[in-house]
This record gives C-alpha cells, structure tokens and sequence, in this order.
C-alpha cells in the first residue's frame, strides 16, 4: 500500500496559525533582502498564473517531482532487507521511478491539464509563478498554489504543487513563495495554511522548520509491487495552536 498526497508523493502535513504570520512576514522580508544582494542582474517577480505559462510549468512540474527518484530510492535502500540483494536493489530503483512518473503523468492529465479551471476560477484559490528576467529573457523559475478547504467552520488553506527551479534554489525564493500563500489565506481571512511534502525532500522540510512549523508525529507507509517493498518513512508535521486572523 503506497501512500499519496497532491503536492508529493507520500507526504507530511503541516499547519501554520495565522497569528504568527506577521512574526513571520517580518523575519522573511531580511531573508528577502539579503538573498536578493547576491541577484543584481535577476529579478525575481511574483505573478499570478497566465495561460502562456502552460508549457513551461507543467515541464517545471514534470522535472521537479521526477527528481526526487533518487533520494526515494535512497530511502528505501536504507532498510537492512535489500542491503544484500543485488537484484531487488535493481529491481526497486525501477519501481520507484516508475511510481513518480506515472504520478506525473496523472497529474498532467488532470489539474495540470486546466489549471485556470482548477486553481483559478475561484477566489479562494490561486496559482502562482516565479518570473525571472534572465539575460533579457522572461523565465519561471517557480510555482505554486493554494487551495480553499473547509473542515466544519473552519476555513484554511492547502498549498500544492511547490517547486523551485533548481538554478533559483538557496536564494529565498522559496520562502518568498511560502509567504505568497500565507500572505493571500490570510487576507482571505483562513484559520491557518496546511501542507505536505515527503520526509525524502530534506530541503522543502528544512525550509517549512525555519517558518516555524513543528513536527507533530510520523509513520510509514509500504508499497507491495511483484513482492518488492519499498520502505518510505511519512513526516506529519502540525503546529499546535489555532489562532485568529488580525
């Protein structure tokens, strides 16, 4: 059994309290700052989602989740069981990217197929991307989205599909896109944002600890193909208090 999530494969939920967004807001802006000094020649702008971009994110989406093959089969090698077993270390690498690209796949067919329809056609939702003006040409260098959900009376956001360009990586522009959605669930007037990404993508985990977001518990899931089990360990990350806007 395999575990999935619409923003990555196998992954860890998070909640951000709307009260600690200013807090946050303000310690990211130096962050802004001080990566932005070591980008004179690129400036980086963040803009709603336009149907020209089409081509170019759903390539970003592809490449960005296919790359997390490696440190997934990493961990799942990491289980004593396939230490000596030459074949099924061969046999798993397979899998696995199997699983993500067809994963892909799927996507690109569905949400990634229409997104004005998916994430722009309410006003709750949204889509963004990072543009770049490299060597006088426009580039996206990023993406993500937000999605309204509600849980009883209680209205939050979901973040999907954050990916960042790997040449616009360790700059803050992944911050500056986490704040993007905090910044527009909190105008909307959201309890808090919610995400997940897998306990293999250290970086996108790291990044969400510096917010302040805190682990609440993990578990792990098992995928069973051709008597092959892939071992995959599943971060869920909440913070604890659930606090006003305002």
């Amino acid at each position: 059994w395999f575990f999935f999530s619409d923003n990555y494969i196998c992954d860890t939920k998070i909640i951000i309290p709307t009260r600690i967004m200013s807090h946050i807001a303000i310690s990211n802006q130096i962050i802004y700052f001080i990566s932005l000094q070591f980008l004179p020649v690129m400036q980086l702008v963040i803009r709603q989602y336009r149907p020209s971009d089409k081509d170019t994110v759903r390539s970003l989406f592809s490449t960005g989740i296919k790359e997390h093959i490696r440190p997934c089969f990493h961990n799942a090698m990491s289980s004593p069981v396939y230490l000596a077993v030459t074949l099924t270390l061969c046999a798993s690498g397979y899998l696995v990217g199997s699983l993500y690209s067809s994963y892909v796949r799927e996507k690109l067919q569905t949400d990634m197929q229409d997104i004005p329809g998916n994430y722009l056609s309410r006003p709750d939702d949204c889509f963004w991307v990072a543009e770049a003006e490299v060597d006088g040409r426009a580039e996206v260098m990023g993406m993500v989205a937000v999605v309204a959900k509600q849980s009883g009376e209680k209205s939050y956001g979901e973040l999907f599909r954050m990916i960042i360009s790997p040449s616009c990586r360790r700059m803050g522009l992944g911050v500056r896109m986490a704040q993007t959605v905090v910044d527009f669930c909190k105008e909307r007037g959201f309890s808090e944002v919610v995400l997940e990404t897998s306990s293999t993508q250290t970086a996108a985990v790291a990044l969400y600890k510096k917010l302040g977001f805190m682990y609440r518990q993990f578990a792990t899931f098992y995928w069973l193909i051709s008597y092959i089990v892939i071992y995959l360990t599943i971060f869920y990350i909440i913070l604890h208090h659930h606090l006003r806007c305002g």
